[in-house]
């Protein structure tokens, strides 16, 4: 093999294929969006789903799905999956996503699982397993610190160490176990370093800490400076930069800036997942089991949050649906995630199932902020002549949106207005919210019960119905905490606020964890959600009272269905965190299970618990420790509902342990403070960019230009143009994204209409012949 065919191999052959050399029978294989289905292009040089992929099964984002709290079928949602992908000959799925949900802003959190790094690995491993049973890969991402879409594609992640390994990096630990494939390397900068450029994340974490051996890959154009890169461990660069980044390869190598080792050692875990996958047959799928697989996860996702005695519905009762949703649902996410769905039912289409019994009246529209005075008029009368009332609302696709982050947690003013005028005309409300993340509840008063199904995909309307039916006991729990206002989360005033850096102030502060320490009030705490009965708690033992480096701690306890109806509970087990040199958070959550119990019936439950459990990250040590002191291991219904409690101690610090105080910046997370927790100043949030421009520049920093303006006219009008058959939430991406995009991805990402180098020439002529760095 020479050197053109090996720096070749390293670049992505065009939008969703690897390289392929015949001669060698190394073959191109393809790779496809799907955490929640395959999204295969039917044009094979569209990136964001302006021209459409082929249908398949659109099962529940990553949001609903982590409010399962049941690994066991999120595994076969990765086995379906997987399936799919063989009978679509695509060879690597890119999922799951497991970023950290930081903010409840962030535009594309459905389609991550939870704030808590535990919790979404556990989750990730599931899927990754399902997903490669069937020899199919899998793409770990977007590694990492990638929380926000605001300017995602430059905006540098200030992060502290600490907060860096406990939260963001742990899940992708914890699922790194299973051997995904790939792990995909994110837009983003950490600490003024490109993710895809990071030795420290992409070699000395990944690979010498956690051993991995596959292949890291880029985001698609997220690669900067192609030799950094590699030299950093990121092995593909997807898409096809068309020659361009090749030959800027090639030429390092001809300068000696890149050794044949290092491009020899990419090469060769290319070509091993190559070989491993490009032999693959065709598998044929059953698409009705897939999409019961879809409902399987909708029932276990779906959180019951009030409930005064209004739910469940009787089957003689004369009920009221009412909501726009009912009849054209919120199925998913906006972006790159998006499935065409083979199939999808709805409230109205799986209604009369269960009773014959209704009328059913649209509310709202969803257009605008989807107020209609004769709509709410019609509704109000409808509701006045109904024993009990089911209005479906939630946040329309536009919304939230993979490219754009939320304004803020509210739904549109015609929702609310609806809600507000129904409640009054009847008593027996219930309100079932499909959204991405979590929303404000002005109507949480007025409302008799509330459901919150996130985004169900396929199956949106039989697994809601059984529940508001009561053929099912509600048994999902929420994977995010529900602020009672977006204010109240201590990183809300330092997120997406400026087009150069944003300051994870808050450390390791994220969501709960916030929260319990420092007794904050919630609307609704992680791990939540009521069901049909009632149980209870009994019986905590631990098999030992010493935390030691080598030893466990086997934890168990009783849990009894004390009330009439079967149904699953989701057991939650947290360490409480001693009182010592270090600031921690209150209870981290450890370990969980799903149990299943017949009305009175009593289960034994059990976990084991290793050293690790109960360590923080030292930032001196560099390492995880345990540090001396007393921890409480407590059994709860959500992290603010203790049911039982155990001590056990950590009764002595490693030998090389340096005591003294981290203080964190609590409790106001001030700039000063986190500064002193980061160990070097902090880079300013906003910056105004000026010549000499590079290649990551962006179009709003070129646009002060007169070439600049010239250029964003083009791309626009280019960007419209080629989104013309796409859906309304694509074109909303298009042009919200547009201006944070820098120029050397939207050259790559172009499909061949503006070639890397062209977009080169124009920054040197911007620059007066400069190209900046």
């Amino acid at each position: 093999m020479n050197i053109e065919d090996k720096i070749n191999l390293l670049n992505g052959k065009d939008v969703w294929h690897t390289y392929n050399i015949d001669r060698l029978n190394v073959k191109s294989i393809m790779m496809a969006d799907g955490p929640h289905g395959l999204r295969k292009q039917v044009d094979s040089l569209d990136n964001i789903g302006a021209r459409g992929s082929y249908p398949a099964t659109l099962f529940p984002a990553a949001a609903t799905a982590a409010c399962t709290f049941y690994p066991l079928i999120i595994q076969k949602m990765g086995e379906a999956i997987g399936r799919e992908a063989r009978s679509a000959g695509v060879h690597v799925v890119l999922g799951p996503g497991i970023n950290i949900k930081r903010n409840p802003l962030c535009g594309r959190n459905f389609e991550y699982f939870s704030e808590d790094p535990y919790l979404a690995g556990v989750m990730a491993s599931a899927w990754i397993r399902g997903a490669q049973k069937y020899n199919v890969g899998t793409s770990l991402k977007h590694y990492a610190a990638n929380n926000q879409e605001t300017y995602r594609f430059t905006i540098n992640s200030v992060v502290d160490e600490r907060a860096l390994r406990e939260i963001y990096l742990k899940g992708f630990e914890i699922a790194i176990r299973e051997k995904p494939a790939t792990v995909m390397a994110s837009y983003n900068k950490i600490n003024g370093e490109y993710a895809c450029e990071s030795k420290y994340l992409l070699t000395d974490i990944l690979r010498d800490e956690w051993k991995y051996e596959g292949v890291v890959v880029s985001d698609w154009g997220a690669v900067y400076d192609r030799a950094a890169a590699l030299k950093a461990g990121l092995d593909l660069e997807m898409p096809s930069s068309r020659g361009y980044n090749a030959k800027l390869l090639l030429e390092a190598y001809k300068k000696g800036e890149i050794s044949v080792d290092v491009i020899d050692r990419s090469v060769d875990r290319i070509i091993k997942m190559v070989k491993k996958h490009q032999d693959n047959e065709p598998l044929n799928f059953d698409a009705e089991k897939h999409h019961e697989i879809a409902r399987e996860i909708a029932r276990h996702g779906i959180v019951l949050l009030k409930n005064d005695g209004v739910l469940p519905f009787g089957a003689n009762e004369k009920i009221a649906v009412i909501g726009e949703f009912a009849r054209n649902p919120r199925l998913q996410g906006g972006g790159s995630s998006a499935v065409n769905p083979l199939r999808f039912e709805t409230v109205l289409s799986e209604i009369s199932a269960f009773t014959d019994s209704y009328a059913f009246y649209p509310g709202y529209t969803l257009a605008g902020d989807g107020f209609s005075q004769e709509l709410i008029d019609e509704a109000v009368a409808g509701a006045k002549d109904a024993d009990k009332v089911l209005i479906v609302a939630g946040l329309p696709e536009t919304y939230e949106s993979e490219g754009y982050d939320r304004e803020d947690l509210d739904l549109p003013k015609g929702q609310l207005a609806l809600i507000a005028e129904v409640a009054k005309a009847n008593p027996n409300v219930v309100v079932s919210l499909f959204a991405g993340a979590p929303v404000a509840m002005p109507f949480i008063e007025n409302a008799k019960g509330i459901l919150f199904c996130h985004l169900l995909g396929a199956a949106s309307g039989q697994p809601l119905l059984e529940i508001v039916f009561g053929s099912v006991s509600p048994s999902g729990r929420l994977a995010t905490t529900f602020p009672v206002a977006v204010e109240d989360d201590p990183s809300t005033k330092n997120f997406a606020d400026g087009n150069n850096a944003v300051w994870y102030a808050e450390s390791i502060y994220v969501g709960y964890r916030y929260y319990t320490t420092f007794d904050k009030k919630v609307l609704f705490p992680f791990g939540y959600g009521l069901s049909y009965t009632s149980f209870s708690y009994s019986g905590l033992t631990v098999d030992s009272q010493d935390i030691t480096r080598d030893g466990k701690i086997k934890v168990a306890f009783k849990v009894k269905n004390a009330g009439t109806r079967p149904a699953y509970e989701v057991v939650q087990l947290y360490v409480e965190n001693n009182d010592s040199e270090i600031d921690k958070p209150k209870r981290e959550l450890r370990r969980f299970d799903k149990i299943y119990l017949e009305a009175g019936e009593e289960k034994t439950v059990a976990f084991e618990l290793e050293y690790s459990d109960f360590s923080y990250y030292d930032v001196d040590l560099k390492r995880y420790h345990v540090d001396r002191g007393k921890y409480k291991i407590q059994v709860g219904k959500n992290a603010n509902d203790i049911e039982l409690e155990a001590e056990v101690e950590r009764k002595e610090n490693d030998p090389d342990y340096i005591p003294r105080r981290r203080s964190y910046p609590l409790p106001d997370f001030s700039a000063s403070k986190f500064a002193e927790v980061l160990g070097m100043p902090l880079p300013a949030k906003s910056v105004i960019r000026k010549r000499p421009f590079s290649m990551n520049a962006t179009l709003n920093d070129l646009k002060r230009t007169l070439i600049g303006k010239i250029l964003v006219k083009m791309v626009k009008k280019e960007a419209l143009k080629a989104g013309g058959d796409a859906s309304p939430v694509v074109r909303e991406m298009i042009l919200k994204s547009l201006m944070e995009t820098p120029v050397r991805t939207l050259a790559v990402m172009s499909g061949g209409k503006v070639k890397p180098k062209t977009m080169e020439l124009i920054i040197r002529l911007i620059n007066f012949g400069r190209l900046g760095k």
